[in-house]
C-alpha cells in the first residue's frame, strides 16, 4: 500500500507539473481595434485557475458582487486586459486564489514542518498558513493595480511627444483625423497608440468625435489624457482652433512633467537616508573601527 500511495502522489505531482508547464508556454493576447493581436502577460497562477472559474459563475453573479465586478471590469479595461479577463472572472480568481492556493501552501508548510521539526515551519505553522492565505487573497488586486500604474505611466510619458507631433501636423495644414491616423501608423505600438487607434476606429464607423474622445477618457482614466480629451471636446463645441488647443495642452503637460521631476528630485535625499543609515554607515564603522576592536580584545596583534 505504501508503494501504491507513493506512485499515486508521484503521478499527481507529474500531472500538475505537466499542466503548469503547458499553461506557462501558453501565450495570452488581446485583439486591438485594428485587428492586430497584442501579447498581454498574466500571472501563471491566474492561467492555472482560469479553467475552473466557470464553476463559480453562479456565485459571483449574485447582487452582492455587483460593485466588485464593476470596479474590476473598469480597472481591467483601463489596464489593457479587455477581452482577456472580465470583471466576473477576476472576482472568481480572487476567491479561488486563497482557497486552492491556500490548500497547496498549507500542505507545503506542513511538509516542511515534518521534514524540519525544529524550524519556524513547525513553531509558527498556523501563522504562516494564515499569512499565505491572506497574501493570496490580495495578490490579484495588487497585480491589477501594478499593471494599471505601469500602463498609466507609459501613457503619461508618451503623451507630450504625441501632442507635439499632432500640433505640428495640424499647424502644417492637416486636419485632426488625418494627423491622428498618420501618428498611429508611424509610431510604435504602445498603450497610448492602442487607445488612439481605438478612438480613430470608433470615429471611422460613425461615432461622433466628441463621443469617441469622451469614451477614451472614461475608458483609460489617466488624468493627463482625460485633460487633453476634454479640452478637445470643449474646443470642438466652441469652434476653437484644434492646433491652438493642442499647443496649450502640450505646454501644460510638459510643465506638469517638469514639476513631477522636480518633486522626485527633492524627495531623493530623504529616500536615500534609509540605505545610508542601514548599509553605508555600518560598513564604514566596521572598516574603520573593526581592527581596533579586534586588537583591544586580543584577537589580532
Amino acid at each position: 500500500m505504501m508503494w501504491l500511495s507513493v506512485l499515486a502522489w508521484g503521478a499527481c505531482a507529474a500531472g500538475l507539473a505537466a499542466y503548469a508547464g503547458a499553461m506557462a508556454r501558453e501565450i495570452t493576447y488581446v485583439t486591438l481595434a485594428d485587428g492586430r493581436k497584442q501579447e498581454r502577460s498574466i500571472p501563471l497562477l491566474f492561467r492555472l485557475l482560469l479553467p475552473f472559474v466557470p464553476n463559480l459563475a453562479g456565485l459571483v453573479s449574485r447582487p452582492a458582487f455587483d460593485n466588485s465586478r464593476r470596479i474590476a471590469g473598469e480597472m481591467l479595461v483601463s489596464a489593457g486586459f479587455e477581452g482577456l479577463l472580465s470583471g466576473s472572472e477576476f472576482v472568481a480568481l480572487k476567491i479561488l486564489m486563497p482557497v486552492v492556493g491556500g490548500v497547496f501552501w498549507a500542505l507545503f508548510v506542513l511538509l516542511l514542518g515534518a521534514i524540519l521539526p525544529d524550524s519556524i515551519f513547525t513553531d509558527a505553522r498556523g501563522m504562516l498558513i494564515a499569512a499565505g492565505v491572506v497574501l493570496l487573497y490580495f495578490q490579484p488586486i495588487m497585480w491589477l493595480r501594478s499593471a494599471l500604474r505601469a500602463r498609466h505611466l507609459s501613457i503619461m510619458r508618451a503623451l507630450p511627444f504625441v501632442l507635439d507631433l499632432l500640433t505640428l501636423s495640424v499647424e502644417a495644414g492637416m486636419d485632426f483625423m488625418s494627423a491622428m491616423q498618420r501618428n498611429c501608423e508611424k509610431r510604435k505600438l504602445d498603450p497610448l497608440n492602442e487607445e488612439l487607434i481605438r478612438m480613430t476606429r470608433e470615429i471611422q464607423v460613425g461615432t461622433p468625435r466628441r463621443v469617441a474622445l469622451k469614451n477614451m477618457a472614461e475608458r483609460v482614466k489617466q488624468p493627463d489624457l482625460k485633460s487633453v480629451a476634454y479640452a478637445l471636446i470643449q474646443a470642438d463645441e466652441l469652434g476653437v482652433s484644434i492646433g491652438t488647443i493642442l499647443r496649450i495642452q502640450s505646454e501644460q503637460l510638459r510643465s506638469r512633467r517638469f514639476d513631477r521631476a522636480e518633486k522626485l528630485a527633492n524627495e531623493a535625499p530623504v529616500k536615500m537616508l534609509g540605505p545610508l543609515m542601514l548599509c553605508i554607515f555600518p560598513a564604514v564603522f566596521v572598516i574603520l573601527l573593526g581592527p581596533l576592536i579586534l586588537q583591544n580584545i586580543g584577537l589580532i596583534t
